[in-house]
Formats: C-alpha cells, sequence, structure tokens
C-alpha cells in the first residue's frame, strides 16, 4: 500500500504545477528552514490525529526536499497535496466564492449601503463580480453566476446548511438599492427576498435554523455621526424566506456587521457602539437567540484592541474559540489581521487572543493604533474556520499581490488554492453543514413591555469600592439615534453625548442591591446607579434592550458576560416588577434640553447677580445663540455655564471608569453651590 502511495507522491514532487487561469508570477524566494518546520509540524499533527493519513510517507517525502535544496515551487506541490488535497480537515472538494474586478470595500465604521449612497448622493460604482466555484483537485475554476450588469455587484455569499442553494446580497439596478437574493447551488433559480423600499438596503443575508433570514438594513434610518450622518447605518432585521414579516431585532446606535449562526443555534455579529465612548476603538462581539433575546457581549467590551472584529465565525466544535479578522478604523478596509480567540481565556483586549495567523509561538500584543494595518503584510479577509488549527481564507501576502483564495494554518503554512485574472473572495467550503438547533421564539407580540432584572448592583467592577446601601435607585434613559445627514462631534452639547438621550424615570434599589423593573420594549435602555440625592455614582455609555415580554437579567454591574448567577435569592425576584417612576409629567420622554430644564432655574434663582453687568462674572441672563460650528447653535448662557460641568464628553475612557469619577461633587457648579452660594 505504501509503494502504492509514494509512486504518485514522487511524480508530484517533480511535476509541473497544475495549470491555472492566471500570469506567470516572478520566481519565488527559495525555501527557509522555517517552511520545512511549519510543513512538518502540521503534516505530523495530522499523522497524529487521523490514522488513515499517510503522515509519514508525506514526511519522508518532505525530508528528501530538504536535504536536496528543493525550490519553493517544489515545497508548494507538497504541501498543497499534503495540507489541502489530501488534508483529513478539508472534507470537501469545491470551493464556492466571489470573484470582483474590484477591490473597493468600505471602510471600517461603514455598511454596504455606502457603495451606493453617501451624504445624500447616488452612485452607481462597477463591480464585474461572478460567483465561482473552485475545484481542489485539479484547481479549475467554473462561473455559475455573473450579473447581467457590472453594476448589480455579488457579495455577502452565505450558503445554506443543506449546500443546495445560497443567500448573496445584490443590487437591484432600477432602485439602486441593495437587496438579499437566493440561488441554487448551480446558479440556477435567482429569486430576491427582501422588499425593494426607496434608498433603503439590506444585505449581508445569513440563513437561521428556524428558516427565517437574519440581515442587515438600513431601515431605521438611523446615520453615523462622527461623519455628520453622512453614511447610513445597517441593524439586524429578520424576514420570512418568502419575503414577508420583515422585522427589526437589534435596535442598536451603529452599525451591526457578519451574523454568523453558532452550532448551538445563537446568532454571533459584530457592533460598532460610541455613545459617549472613543468612536475609534469600539467594534463589540456580541451573541444573542435569533429572535434578538438573550443578547450579550461575548468580546472587545470596555477595550481599546481589537479596534475591529470583523468576519467573527465559530471553531467547529468549540463553544468558546472563534476566529475574525482583526482591523483599524481609518486606514485599510476590512483587511486585517488573522486571529484566533478563546472567549473563556477572557474577552478584554487581547486576555482571549491565542494565536496570530501566521504567528506560531508569538504573543499577541493589544497594540493600540488608529490605522492598525499601516505597512502591515500578509492581510486577510473572509476567514471560514474549518478546525482549530485550519482556514480558509481570502489573502494578500504582499502590496503587489493579487487577492487569492489560500488555506493557512496554526503552523504557519500558507498555501495558495487557485488564483485567477480577478479578485478572489468569500471562500466558502460547498457541503452541507449541520443545521443547528431552533431556538423557540421567546418574544410575546402582545406585550407591551420588558424587564430587566439586576441580582446585585454592587457585584461586579463597576461599582467597585461604593459601600452597600449607598445605591438608592437606578435612573433610566433611553437614547435617540442620529438620523441621516445629522450629527456630528458638537452637535447636540459640547463635550456632550452622540446622541439624544431621553430621560425615562427612575426605580428603587432594594436593600440586597437587586431591582427588577418594567421598561419599554425594543428600545435601547441605559442605566445609572445613583445615591439618595439621585447623583450618578457610575455611568453606562451602552445600551441593553429587552424584546417584548423578555426578561432582560444582569448579576451585576458590568461584571463579565460569562458570570455565573448569584446563588442566593434576591428580594427583588420575590416582587413583581416595579414601575418606573417618570421624572417629569411628560407622557412620553424626551431629549432633556438645557433651555427647557436649567435656563428657568438660572432665571429664578442666578441672573439677579449673572446679568452680564459685571464682565468678572459668568453672564446666565443672555440666552441668544450663536454660531458654535456647521451643526449646532448654543445659547450664550449655555456658554457661560457648560465650563462648571464635569461629564465623560463623545470620546471618554474606553476602560470602565472608576466609580464616582464624573460623580456631581466633582464639578466646580455643585461643589461651589454645596458650599453655599449666595451671590
Amino acid at each position: 500500500m505504501k509503494k502504492l502511495f509514494l509512486l504518485p507522491l514522487l511524480m508530484l514532487l517533480v511535476a509541473p504545477e497544475p495549470i491555472q487561469a492566471a500570469k506567470v508570477n516572478a520566481p519565488k524566494p527559495e525555501p527557509t528552514a522555517k517552511d520545512f518546520e511549519d510543513a512538518r509540524l502540521a503534516i505530523e499533527f495530522l499523522g497524529n490525529k487521523y490514522r488513515s493519513y499517510q503522515g509519514a510517507d508525506y514526511l519522508s517525502a518532505l525530508g528528501a526536499l530538504e536535504k536536496k535544496n528543493a525550490s519553493m515551487e517544489e515545497l508548494d506541490r507538497l504541501r498543497y497535496d499534503a495540507l489541502a488535497r489530501n488534508n483529513p480537515e478539508v472534507k470537501f472538494d469545491e470551493i464556492l466564492f466571489r470573484s470582483s474586478k474590484s477591490k473597493k470595500f468600505p471602510s471600517n465604521w461603514q455598511g454596504n449601503s455606502t457603495y451606493l449612497r453617501k451624504n445624500g448622493k447616488e452612485f452607481q460604482p462597477d463591480f464585474d463580480d461572478a460567483i465561482q466555484v473552485l475545484n481542489l483537485k485539479d484547481q479549475s475554476i467554473k462561473t455559475i453566476h455573473r450579473p447581467e450588469h457590472r453594476q448589480e455587484g455579488v457579495m455577502d455569499i452565505c450558503l445554506d446548511f443543506s449546500g443546495d442553494k445560497f443567500l448573496f446580497s445584490g443590487i437591484d439596478t432600477e432602485s439602486n438599492t441593495f437587496q438579499i437574493y437566493e440561488m441554487n447551488r448551480d446558479g440556477s433559480g435567482k429569486r430576491r427576498i427582501t422588499p425593494i423600499l426607496p434608498e433603503i438596503d439590506n444585505y449581508n443575508g445569513i440563513y437561521l435554523p428556524n428558516g427565517k433570514i437574519l440581515f442587515c438594513s438600513t431601515a431605521s434610518l438611523n446615520s453615523v455621526p462622527c461623519v455628520g450622518g453622512s453614511d447610513y447605518v445597517g441593524t439586524l432585521y429578520e424576514i420570512n424566506p418568502d419575503g414577508s414579516g420583515m422585522k427589526q431585532v437589534a435596535f442598536d446606535q451603529e452599525n451591526d456587521w457578519y451574523p454568523w449562526v453558532k452550532e448551538s443555534g445563537r446568532v454571533m455579529y459584530s457592533r460598532w457602539e460610541y455613545t459617549d465612548n472613543s468612536h475609534y476603538f469600539t467594534r463589540v462581539l456580541l451573541e444573542m437567540n435569533p429572535d434578538g433575546t438573550g443578547n450579550r457581549s461575548i468580546y472587545g467590551s470596555n477595550s481599546y484592541w481589537p479596534n475591529t472584529l470583523f468576519y467573527a465565525k465559530q471553531i467547529p466544535g468549540s463553544g468558546s474559540k472563534f476566529s475574525a479578522i482583526v482591523s483599524g478604523h481609518h486606514g485599510t478596509a476590512r483587511a486585517g489581521e488573522l486571529i484566533l480567540f478563546d472567549q473563556s481565556k477572557g474577552g478584554f483586549e487581547a486576555d482571549g487572543a491565542l494565536q496570530r495567523i501566521p504567528g506560531r509561538g508569538e504573543k499577541v500584543e493589544p497594540v493600540i493604533i488608529d490605522n492598525y494595518m499601516k505597512g502591515k503584510w500578509p492581510r486577510f479577509l473572509h476567514p471560514y474556520p474549518l478546525s482549530e488549527n485550519f482556514f480558509l481564507v481570502s489573502g494578500q501576502l504582499e502590496e503587489k499581490d493579487p487577492w487569492a483564495l489560500y488555506l493557512v494554518d496554526t503552523f504557519d503554512n500558507i498555501i495558495k488554492l487557485g488564483e485567477s485574472d480577478r479578485l478572489m473572495f468569500e471562500p466558502i467550503p460547498m457541503r452541507r453543514r449541520e443545521r443547528p438547533p431552533i431556538i423557540p421564539d421567546r418574544r410575546r407580540p402582545d406585550a407591551k413591555n420588558g424587564v430587566i432584572y439586576i441580582q446585585d448592583i454592587y457585584e461586579g467592577p463597576g461599582l467597585e469600592g461604593i459601600p452597600r446601601g449607598a445605591v438608592a435607585g437606578l435612573r433610566l434613559f433611553t437614547y435617540g439615534y442620529a438620523y441621516r445627514l445629522n450629527g456630528a462631534h458638537d452637535a447636540l452639547a459640547i463635550e456632550g453625548g452622540w446622541d439624544t438621550k431621553r430621560v425615562l424615570g427612575t426605580v428603587p434599589v432594594e436593600e440586597d442591591g437587586s431591582v427588577m423593573v418594567t421598561v419599554p420594549h425594543s428600545r435601547p435602555i441605559s442605566i445609572q446607579p445613583i445615591d439618595k440625592e439621585g447623583r450618578a455614582l457610575q455611568v453606562m455609555r451602552s445600551w441593553t434592550v429587552a424584546q417584548p415580554g423578555e426578561v432582560v437579567s444582569c448579576v451585576g454591574c458590568h461584571e463579565p458576560s460569562n458570570t455565573a448567577p448569584l446563588s442566593r435569592p434576591a428580594l427583588a425576584s420575590r416582587k413583581a416588577p416595579r414601575n418606573i417612576t417618570p421624572w417629569s409629567t411628560e407622557k412620553m420622554p424626551y431629549g432633556f434640553g438645557f433651555k427647557r430644564e436649567i435656563q428657568p432655574i438660572l432665571d429664578r434663582y442666578c441672573v439677579g447677580c449673572h446679568d452680564g453687568v459685571k464682565p468678572d462674572l459668568p453672564n446666565f441672563k443672555d440666552n441668544g445663540e450663536v454660531r458654535f460650528n456647521a451643526k449646532a447653535n448654543f445659547g450664550k448662557s449655555y456658554m457661560a455655564l457648560h465650563p462648571y460641568v464635569r461629564r465623560p464628553g463623545p470620546e471618554s475612557n474606553l476602560h470602565i471608569l472608576t466609580p464616582m469619577d464624573y460623580h456631581a461633587s466633582t464639578s466646580p457648579l455643585f461643589q461651589l453651590l454645596e458650599k453655599g452660594h449666595h451671590g
């Protein structure tokens, strides 16, 4: 048996490379000792794990190549045969992928919508895309779908669990909008699923175990405030396969990206958020049930690194490991380093980073820099983990290289699977994937509210050092996100937040630190623990959402998401949920405004002295507006008062703030008033 195997293997070592549709490349450098060691480690790993794998024969052939100082082409042929064509963890013969003549990607704060519209203007870019299939046995490429018009574009391919059909994002050229399409694996039966609405883009669809489709849509009409609302935000929606029942399931400030169904049936996805936070570094990896319930962060919360977590996918067979592309904010679009993570080791910065690929034996350092990929190679896109050790990727090894498909591994082998005169993206194994279990829908369509339950507000680092009994209650508020063509650093306030804060009211906390409160559903809710005088002891700078009828539960304040519930019973759990005590008589929450809430206080108590007569005193009487920037006018009295009040501002520290860091008592205004100020 071994002799029969060695004969074709030895012929392989001297045979020419398989025919590929590519230009002749420049001669490759000679292989190094590390190149041979990388191959040896991978072959040994497979030989030890799989009895049927001909590891000994491959190692013998590898030794012969090293002894004769073989060329890189010869080593590449052996690695292709040993680690791609006959690898037991490459359990398929064909790869579905997107090919394109365009190398343009959205910037790392944008969604697909930006291809077509920005700042109120529309575009029709030239993609010249196609959906193709690469055969690993002979490296041949066949086209199964090429759009009629070059402007149509095809991207975000998602193969059904059955392997018989797939979704993709395409452009309806008549309306110039992105839509979700479905097609059979042979390219037949193309149909549009999402409804066409003016200037609404639907993209990045995935199949859910229950047959529905989850996708990103700009139907919320929100925009990115840090660019003045010129880019539009896509958040997660669900839809039935017949195009009915479109419904929003994520109510996020900024773009959601790249949902993926885990083997558990839950969905992981990336979210950009920066309510009162440093917006260059806040891409968080989250996990939720397909209906939007049970949403929680699993990596990157309160972290500067990773800047981005794009294309995150679960490692098959592992409940805690995943791979993702780490990139920056500005600079290189979407592409970056391929990192293997284990969330069980921690979700803060590089705590759970196991390995950079390539980077065997090197520690992953959390380098905090905006243009993260400047001068770095290789660069990867669209990783698809086959196992904990082997990954399909689209890669660009050097700046001069075209994007091609590769198999990479944790042993540092980078094996080109195919190349073309077109750029190659989004590799997907053409095989059946076991359908995850269906998680029953936990929403109650008839419910008017949701519930937030906190077992003990003093648990977790958020209130570390705050003595028990100091928290008298919680103040709850909701956000009003920026609509299109609105927003800026100071559009709402000077050193204020990015979004309108609409105060809902307060609720008392039980003696043991527990609280259960009824909240509006399908609305972002943020929480401030307050003392008996209503002063915030900590600020949340993020949000949670209760779906209709959902009970959102937390152990404490900013505890890690994998923290086990407390074993002791909580007082709040023995009572009906409390209602929020409104802070005003208004029936609907509204934005807290200086003219409405603060100016009447100044008029009543302050303008007798602070009337502008004495130049050394701030003038609170003159409320005439002044132009502050292109987006905002502010009252003169506001301009005079705000320097005396401390607040986090729109770019505050991403790490969990020290409790009471922005307590009212730290502001000069309140220090002055508490001492007694009577003119």
